[in-house]
């Protein structure tokens, strides 16, 4: 006998479980009639979409759920649907798979393993299950697990012990740079463990910070990838299972399609990519706008808001003032026509002027120092912000991790905005995906990757002026802050002198009070700035105490 199972890679909208639901009609009516599957899985809480966080405490959550399952079981038929939502049972909130089949609710899981660390926040909500789901689906005993589960042995070992012969794994696994690796090495282990095909079933799309790439995908009994969806795609992805009851694995997965592996650039770029557009489309902005300095990080931020939503929906403009070159009001220039976006020059001398002479009386007898730098800063702030209001558009704010994570930026002038595509990514990598994107069709001008930066806030400013080279620095940041390393063992490494590891971390330190105050971005790290890394603003804590 041959078992098809869907696996429902969808992009959900959090909190529109009426929405949600229809999605789940459509693509279970499309798994059936067009793939001829006998089995649909949606991933991890699919009903609510994922995370939904607080909207999980509000008092009317457990009716508008039980009105969805109605939905599903009035409206599903001739299709097994494997689907995630959250579900009270007894008094207590369970995460839940169910099962359903012909109007029943065949069985009902409970995720057992609840995650409390980085992004994660179970605990905050749910109750723990404690027994294993096992359902019969045309003869095969099929186990069920939840996302975490599957990182840990005893779920899995505890669905076999019941009974199961194949497991389905419903997923909302977050993306970051080595999660893909990650995931494919533990479902190694897991089936090797057990002896059982496993069917990974991850979520799509992306919610505020966070982006779930996708990738569903399928090993065998001995851990060996057998199948593999796109990343980044939502859509509906079969496979074949073998059941033969005389071979001593009864489950066996036909290989299918394998999608090619990303590069480390390729990833990034598409996450940046994805996470943008869905804010955008969800959040229901009519478009972007951005200052476009003629600087490498704006030039990347303009190429991924059009890759993201398209050039007819994104405003770049350049202000210049005394300090900005030729060459940067050049090289903007290129960049907008490159690309194909409407492009303002909006000269700021006046507008600075006009601030300054307000403050002149409150200036007096104080030398010349940042301040005046950040009000030009503050200044495109402005503009950007009143350009938004007007035409409906986002302000896109352009600056990089590196940046953000010694304060490297102004408060209320470059940090205004909506969303950062580059919120979690190193200066170094931005010099990379800078190249990558320009592999597929030329549109950040080699000048601008190859210049020295600078903020232009006076003459001849140059980044290194006030930080240390971008590889030295990143390397520091990464070990500080995505490591958790101290200041001792960064410099046990004899790669750093003492003065430059002790400024840079307390320049981390002291600048959690800007980071807090920015908009949100992508997650592509481990540990990105946002839900990753809580520190408090005020404390006390020295650097090499």
């Amino acid at each position: 006998m041959t078992l098809r199972i869907a696996m429902a890679q969808l992009d959900m909208l959090v909190g529109d479980i009426t929405k949600n639901t229809q999605s789940v009609i459509d693509a279970a009516n499309k798994a059936r009639d067009e793939e001829c599957a006998d089995v649909v899985v949606f991933p991890e809480l699919t009903l609510t979409g994922y995370p939904p966080e607080d909207l999980l405490l509000r008092s009317s959550l457990d009716t508008r759920i039980e009105s969805s399952l109605a939905k599903l079981l009035a409206e599903i038929h001739d299709i097994y649907v494997v689907v995630g939502y959250p579900r009270r049972i007894d008094g207590e909130l369970f995460n839940c798979a169910g099962v359903i089949y012909q109007g029943q609710l065949l069985v009902e899981y409970a995720k057992q393993k609840l995650p409390n660390f980085l992004v994660f926040d179970d605990k905050r909500y749910f109750s723990e299950g404690r027994e294993a789901g096992l359902v019969d689906i045309k003869g095969v005993k099929v186990g069920l697990s939840i996302c975490e589960d599957i990182w840990h042995p005893e779920p899995i070992a505890q669905a076999k012990a019941a009974g199961a012969e194949l497991i389905l794994n419903l997923n909302a696994s977050p993306y970051h740079i080595e999660k893909m690796g990650e995931r494919e090495e533990l479902l190694h282990q897991r089936a090797t463990e057990v002896t059982l095909p496993i069917v990974y079933v991850n979520y799509m799309g992306a919610q505020d910070e966070l982006v779930y790439e996708g990738g569903s995908f399928v090993v065998n009994a001995k851990g060996e990838k057998i199948m593999q969806a796109p990343w980044f795609e939502a859509g509906l992805y079969s496979i074949d299972m073998i059941v033969d009851e005389s071979q001593p694995n009864k489950v066996e997965p036909v290989a299918g399609v394998i999608a090619p592996a990303l590069g480390v650039e390729a990833n990034v770029y598409q996450a940046m990519v994805l996470g943008l557009r869905d804010y955008i489309t969800k959040n229901r902005f009519k478009g972007i706008v951005l200052g476009l300095s003629g600087g490498i990080d704006s030039a990347l931020s303009l190429a991924v808001a059009v890759d993201a939503i398209g050039a007819d929906r994104v405003q770049a403009i350049m202000m210049p003032y005394t300090y900005t070159s030729s060459i940067s009001l050049h090289d903007a220039e290129e960049e907008a026509n490159l690309l194909g976006v409407k492009y303002s020059v909006l000269p700021i001398e006046s507008m600075v002027s006009a601030f300054t002479d307000v403050l002149a009386p409150e200036f007096e007898g104080y030398a010349k120092d940042t301040t005046e730098e950040n009000l030009q800063a503050r200044t495109r702030g402005v503009t950007l912000m009143a350009i938004s209001n007007k035409k409906g558009y986002m302000v896109l704010t352009t600056g990089n991790k590196s940046e953000m994570a010694v304060g490297y930026a102004t408060l209320y002038g470059d940090m205004v905005g909506g969303y950062s595509v580059l919120k979690d990514v190193f200066k170094t990598l931005v010099f990379k995906l800078c190249r990558y994107r320009n592999t597929l069709g030329y549109v950040i001008p080699e000048r601008v990757i190859t210049r020295p930066p600078s903020a232009e806030l006076a003459p001849d400013q140059k980044d290194e002026d006030s930080l240390p080279s971008y590889d030295i620095l990143d390397e520091i940041l990464r070990m500080y802050i995505e490591e958790d390393q101290s200041a001792e063992a960064i410099l046990a490494t004899k790669k750093f002198d003492r003065e430059t590891v002790y400024r840079v971390l307390r320049l981390v330190d002291v600048n959690e009070y800007k980071r807090r105050q920015a908009p949100t971005g992508v997650r592509i790290t481990a540990r990105g700035f946002g839900r990753d890394r809580r520190y408090p603003i005020t404390n006390g804590w020295h650097i090499g105490e």
